[in-house]
């Protein structure tokens, strides 16, 4: 009996300690842009040099566009706990729906955002279509 409670208090303390340095470490959860400030940080992370002067911001937090002072534009979208970019050169993958911009890299392996961008959608889809 006393063999089993201690073997018991010893996994309930390794489970404890691995889900302490999970937290630690920032895994898991469930990561979103809070804010125009944490866009940007992404932006730079993703592309040195990269400022944007006009972004917008999924509803839920999922996914961005942000634009900078050259005209480029890149896509930011969730990847697990983490941000996956890409700049834009080509109208060919957005389309508009209402509030949902659908926009794409034509990568496979990036495949089709959809953000919720309310008001801003139509505008980013028709400043898209110069690309």
């Amino acid at each position: 009996m006393t063999g089993q409670l201690l073997q018991f208090g010893g996994s309930l303390l390794a489970i404890l300690a691995l889900a302490w340095a999970a937290h630690r470490l920032g895994l898991g959860g469930d990561t979103r842009i809070r804010d125009e400030y944490h866009l940007r940080e992404l932006a730079e992370e993703a592309l040195c040099g990269f400022e944007p002067v006009d972004v917008a911001i999924d509803r839920s937090g999922i996914g961005a566009l942000a634009r900078d002072a050259q005209g480029r534009v890149m896509l930011l979208r969730r990847h697990g706990s983490h941000f996956a970019s890409r700049l834009l050169d080509s109208h060919l993958h957005v389309r508009l729906d209402r509030n949902l911009l659908a926009v794409g890299t034509g990568e496979t392996r990036f495949g089709t955002v959809i953000l919720d961008l309310g008001d801003k959608a139509p505008a980013w889809a028709a400043s898209l279509r110069r690309l």
